[in-house]
């Protein structure tokens, strides 16, 4: 039987102005299972980024219910929210959002210097090192983020999304700030740790990208109005 990485029912978000509500979700219902690959496309403003923000706890639904692995976390508060962030969700931002005043091997391994429970140092170099094999950027650990073509800074990002060996990836425009030919080599990468059974959400505007996907859902005005179930990922079928 599958195992149920994440599920939300009835979410919906309201922006609350003195002049109006914006009702960025209205009635959410989503599973992902572990293994799976899901990606969000849809137009500006149907409600994606409110969705992924959602998803990765960066912000509260208004109604509805939101379990992590079993566990609620429809309404925690900012502390709490950042504890399972930090221990459940790894995340692959547009803009990198690396450290240029950090070298390589202190930007991906800064997941673990925020844990909870301390981490070793001798734990943190050995995972550090193997996140950066993975995305073959070993010989770059003592670089600076600056030194560094935006395709490597991308692989840079993905190794520090991995590190905390998270039961979710979310992964939020990938290739938006690439070429077609470093956004091809990202995607090939992500197809892959899915293979080896890391579990993605990926909101993208790109169609071929979004098809790369096991399951591709179609936002429209804050409700899923669509689901496509494509090609079963490799981890699904073992």
């Amino acid at each position: 039987m599958r195992e149920l990485t994440l599920n939300m029912t009835g979410i919906t978000k309201v922006y609350s102005t003195e002049d109006m509500d914006t009702h960025a979700l209205r009635g959410i219902d989503l599973e992902i299972y572990k293994g799976d690959f899901v990606s969000i496309c849809g137009p500006s403003g149907c409600g994606k980024s409110t969705l992924l923000s959602l998803l990765g706890l960066l912000d509260m639904p208004t109604t509805g219910q939101y379990f992590i692995e079993g566990k609620d976390v429809s309404q925690l508060n900012s502390s709490e929210a950042a504890f399972i962030r930090n221990e459940k969700i790894g995340f692959i931002f547009q803009s990198f959002n690396l450290i240029d005043e950090l070298s390589v091997f202190d930007n991906v391994a800064l997941p673990l210097r925020y844990r909870r429970h301390k981490v070793s140092e001798k734990d943190i170099e050995k995972k550090v090192l193997e996140c950066l094999q993975i995305v073959d950027m070993t010989h770059r650990a003592q670089h600076k983020p600056n030194q560094l073509s935006g395709g490597q800074q991308q692989r840079i990002a993905i190794a520090r999304a991995l590190v905390g060996s998270p039961a979710l990836l979310l992964v939020d425009e990938p290739t938006g700030n690439l070429d077609s030919r470093n956004g091809d080599a990202v995607m090939e990468m992500l197809q892959q740790l899915n293979a080896n059974g890391t579990t993605l959400c990926m909101v993208t505007h790109d169609p071929r990208y979004a098809d790369m996907a096991s399951r591709k859902l179609h936002l429209l005005d804050g409700k899923i109005i669509d689901t496509q179930t494509l090609q079963a990922t490799e981890s699904q079928q073992g």
